[in-house]
């Protein structure tokens, strides 16, 4: 895997991002908090309320991805291929709480 294929930058997901009509920048922020919140959710050390953000911001771009793409494109694949990784990700997120309860 090159750097350029980790940042976003091959012509493909410009070419995706630009479809959806998002600047170009975009998919390199969704990159950076994409990396960042796989790292928080992944790395033991990260306090549980840091965890719960992560889970939360990642959650939410997999909604607005799949909304993004059912707007843009209507109801097909691209619309459901980020709900079926954010059920995963949500069964993720209920073994997290089970296995650390937060008190809030």
């Amino acid at each position: 895997m090159s750097f350029r294929a980790l940042t976003s930058q091959t012509e493909l997901v410009k070419e995706g991002i630009s479809h959806l009509g998002c600047p170009e920048y975009f998919g390199n922020a969704l990159v950076a908090f994409k990396v960042l919140g796989v790292l928080v959710v992944v790395i033991p050390q990260v306090p549980k309320r840091v965890k719960e953000w992560a889970y939360a911001g990642l959650g939410l771009e997999f909604i607005f991805a799949s909304i993004s793409h059912g707007a843009v494109d209507g109801l097909g694949g691209q619309a459901f291929f980020p709900l079926i990784i954010f059920a995963i990700f949500a069964v993720s997120y209920v073994y997290y709480r089970k296995l650390n309860p937060i008190d809030l």
